[in-house]
C-alpha cells in the first residue's frame, strides 16, 4: 500500500546476478592494481616513453572500466500494473496523449513505411478520442501527404479490426508479414482477407504514386490540402502546411463501428534557404507548439517514422508511472528501449543489445535513463522547460480532456501556421530553455540532461513484449557514420556548459553524472585504443618488450584481466539473448568503431574547437540518436 492509501501502479525490481558481477568487478580491480604496480616498479631505462604511453593507456582503460562498473552496479527493472490503472481510472478519466511521428525524406523513408507507423500508433489500446497523432514532414512531400490521406481512410477499417482481433503488432505491414490467416473461424478469416486486400490495394496505390514522383491532377482535386503545394518552391523553400485530416473532436469522425477516431494532423513547417531549421529538434519543437493549440494533451510520445508500435498497451504502461499517486509527479519521461526488427540472427554489424537491455537499466538505478530520441513518453510541462518542485501535485482526476469543438478545423489550420513559421523562434527561449535543445548533433541526449538537471526523474521500461520495432543500419558504412556522429555529439556535450558535472551538479546524483561518461568518453577511448593497437605491434618488430614474459608471475594479472574481462562480456551478451557469433561480430565492430568512427569524431571536435568547422544546430540524420 502506498503513502496515499493506494496500491502502487508500478514496482521496481533489482537485477539478478549482481553478486557475481560485483565479485567479478572486484577481482578485475585487484588485477588492475597488480598491473599498475608492475608498470611503476619495472620502469625500463630505454624506450621509457613507450612504456609511459602504455601505462597511460592502461590507466584510461581502468578509468573507463570503473565507469562501466558504476553503470552496471545496480540496474533496476520496472514492472507496471495496468489492471490497477484500469480499476482506478475510468476510460473518460484517462488523460490525453499526443503522438509525434517525424519523417524527413520520402526517398529514404518510403511513404508506405511512414503511414504503417502512423496507423500502428493510431491503433493503441487506448480511448481513441484521447489520442492525437501528428506527422511532421520535413521533406514537404505531397507524396507523403497523399499516403497519409489514404491512411486516414484505411484507419476506419483498421482500428475496429485491431480491437476485434486484438492485433499485435498494430502496424499493418508488420502484422500481415508475420501473422497467418486465422483458420478456426471462417467469418474472421474472410474479414482478415478483406482487410489485407484493402491494405495491399492502398499500399500499391501509394507505391505507384511514389514511383511516379508526383500526385496526378485528378487526385489533387479530391482534397483541398494539395492546393498548399502550389506555393512550394522546393523542400527547403516553402510556407507552413498544416492539415487536420481527422478532427477527433468532430462527432462525425468515426470508424465503421461508430467509435471515435484519433485526431490526425499533417505538418510541414515553413522553411527558407537563408534560415536554419534545426533539423529534427526544430521539427519536434514546432509539433509541441502546434499540438498545444489543437489538443494540448499533458503527455507526448515521440517516435521515428521507421519505428512502429509493437505493443498496443505501451501508453497504458507509461501512464502507470505518471499517474502513480506516490511518485508519478516527479517523473518527466518514460523511456522505452530501441529495438530493431531487421537484425540478422548474429547481428553482423553489431547491435545495441547491451546498451538497451542492461546499461540504460543501470542508468535507471543511478537516477534515470537518458533520452534517446525515440520511443519516449514525455510530460509536456517538463519538455517545455518547467522545473520540478515538491509542490507539484498529480491532479489526474481533476484534469479533463475536452474534445468539444471550440474552433473549426479550417480556422485552426490557418491560425496555427504562424506557430510553425521559420521566424517564430527568433528571440524566444525555444531550443534553449524550452523544448528540444539546439546546438548539438545529439539533441536528445542534451535535452534529457537538461530535464534531469531541472530536478525531474526519468524511468526506463522494458516490457515483456517490445514496445517498438525499428530499422537498424544495414551497411558497415552507415553504421560507422552513425556512431561517428553520436560520438562527436556526446563529446561536444562534455566540453560544453551542459556537461553533467557542471550543468547537473545540483540536481543530478553523482553516480548519474558519472554514468553519462560511458558515452561522453567514446571519443577519448579512440586514442588509448589506437595506441594499444599500433605501438605494441611496432615494438614487437623491433624486439622491444612491453609485457612480462609468460613464464613470469607478473604475466598472471595481465592474462587474468584480459581473459576474464572478455569471458564476462561473452556471458553477459549471451545472457541478454545474443549468440556467440553475434558477440564476435560485436567485438569486431567495437574495434572498427574505436579506430575509425571515434577517431574521426575526435578530429571533428578538434576542428570545431579551433574554429575550422562550424557548430551544427542539431542532427540532420535519418537515424535517431541512440547511445
Amino acid at each position: 500500500m502506498g503513502k496515499n492509501g493506494y496500491l502502487p501502479l508500478f514496482e521496481t525490481r533489482p537485477a539478478r546476478g549482481l553478486v557475481f558481477f560485483r565479485s567479478y568487478a572486484a577481482s578485475i580491480f585487484i588485477g588492475i592494481c597488480f598491473i599498475c604496480f608492475h608498470r611503476v616498479s619495472y620502469f625500463p631505462v630505454t624506450e621509457r616513453w613507450v612504456w609511459v604511453g602504455m601505462f597511460v593507456a592502461e590507466l584510461w582503460f581502468s578509468f573507463y572500466f570503473f565507469i562501466t562498473v558504476i553503470v552496471k552496479w545496480n540496474p533496476v527493472f520496472r514492472c507496471t500494473f495496468k489492471d490497477r490503472l484500469s480499476s482506478r481510472f475510468e476510460e473518460e478519466e484517462l488523460l490525453g496523449v499526443d503522438i509525434f511521428v517525424c519523417t524527413a525524406d520520402p526517398r529514404l523513408e518510403p511513404p508506405t513505411m511512414v503511414v504503417s507507423t502512423v496507423l500502428s500508433v493510431m491503433a493503441y489500446d487506448y480511448p481513441p478520442h484521447k489520442l492525437s497523432v501528428y506527422l511532421s514532414d520535413d521533406g514537404c512531400s505531397d507524396l507523403t501527404f497523399y499516403a497519409l490521406l489514404e491512411a486516414s481512410g484505411f484507419a476506419q477499417l483498421w482500428l475496429p479490426f485491431c480491437r476485434k482481433l486484438k492485433v499485435e503488432p498494430t502496424s499493418p505491414e508488420a502484422y500481415f508479414q508475420t501473422t497467418p490467416e486465422p483458420v478456426d473461424d471462417a467469418f474472421m478469416a474472410n474479414e482478415w482477407l478483406i482487410i489485407k486486400k484493402t491494405y495491399e490495394d492502398m499500399r500499391i496505390r501509394i507505391e505507384s504514386m511514389t514511383r511516379l514522383g508526383k500526385v496526378p491532377a485528378d487526385i489533387r482535386k479530391e482534397h483541398k490540402g494539395f492546393d498548399e503545394w502550389d506555393f512550394v518552391v522546393s523542400r527547403h523553400d516553402h510556407p507552413s502546411i498544416l492539415q487536420i485530416l481527422i478532427d477527433g473532436r468532430d462527432p462525425n469522425a468515426i470508424d465503421t463501428e461508430g467509435k471515435a477516431l484519433p485526431t490526425l494532423v499533417y505538418l510541414a513547417r515553413e522553411k527558407r534557404p537563408q534560415i536554419h531549421h534545426n533539423f529534427k529538434a526544430g521539427a519536434l519543437n514546432a509539433l509541441i507548439r502546434i499540438s498545444s493549440r489543437i489538443s494540448n494533451a499533458p503527455f507526448i510520445l515521440n517516435v521515428d517514422c521507421d519505428m512502429h508500435s509493437n505493443n498496443s498497451k505501451a501508453i497504458r504502461d507509461a501512464l502507470c508511472f505518471f499517474l502513480d499517486e506516490d511518485n508519478g509527479h516527479e517523473i518527466a519521461y518514460v523511456q522505452y528501449p530501441q529495438t530493431f526488427g531487421n537484425l540478422t540472427k548474429n547481428e553482423i554489424y553489431g547491435s545495441l543489445r547491451v546498451v538497451m537491455k542492461l546499461e540504460l537499466a543501470g542508468f535507471d538505478g543511478n537516477g534515470g535513463p537518458c533520452y534517446i530520441g525515440t520511443g519516449c513518453v514525455h510530460r509536456r510541462e517538463s519538455l517545455c522547460g518547467m522545473k520540478y518542485s515538491k509542490e507539484l501535485i498529480v491532479e489526474s482526476k481533476a484534469m479533463k480532456y475536452d474534445r468539444k469543438i471550440i474552433e473549426k478545423a479550417s480556422s485552426i489550420e490557418e491560425n496555427c501556421k504562424a506557430l510553425a513559421s521559420c521566424t517564430y523562434e527568433e528571440n524566444t527561449p525555444w531550443g534553449k530553455e524550452m523544448g528540444v535543445k539546439y546546438g548539438c548533433v545529439v539533441e536528445d541526449i542534451l535535452t534529457g540532461i537538461c530535464i534531469q538537471s531541472r530536478g525531474w526523474r526519468s524511468v526506463y521500461l522494458t516490457p515483456q513484449r517490445e514496445a517498438f520495432l525499428g530499422m537498424v543500419p544495414t551497411t558497415l558504412l552507415d553504421t560507422l557514420v552513425q556512431h561517428k556522429r553520436w560520438a562527436e555529439g556526446d563529446f561536444q556535450i562534455f566540453l560544453s556548459k551542459h556537461c553533467p558535472f557542471v550543468y547537473g551538479c545540483q540536481n543530478m546524483p553523482l553516480k548519474l553524472q558519472l554514468s553519462y561518461c560511458i558515452y561522453l568518453f567514446w571519443v577519448p577511448n579512440c586514442f588509448a585504443t589506437l595506441y594499444y593497437v599500433f605501438v605494441p605491434s611496432f615494438c614487437l618488430l623491433k624486439g622491444i618488450s612491453l609485457f612480462p614474459k609468460i613464464s613470469s608471475s607478473w604475466g598472471i594479472p595481465y592474462l587474468y584481466v584480459i581473459v576474464v574481462h572478455r569471458v564476462q562480456s561473452l556471458v553477459e551478451f549471451v545472457w541478454l539473448g545474443g549468440t556467440v557469433r553475434g558477440w564476435l561480430n560485436e567485438q569486431r565492430m567495437w574495434m572498427f568503431k574505436r579506430t575509425t568512427s571515434y577517431f574521426f569524431a575526435a578530429i571533428d571536435n578538434i576542428l570545431k574547437l579551433w574554429g575550422f568547422r562550424s557548430q551544427p544546430s542539431s542532427s540532420p540524420a535519418k537515424w535517431p540518436m541512440t547511445i
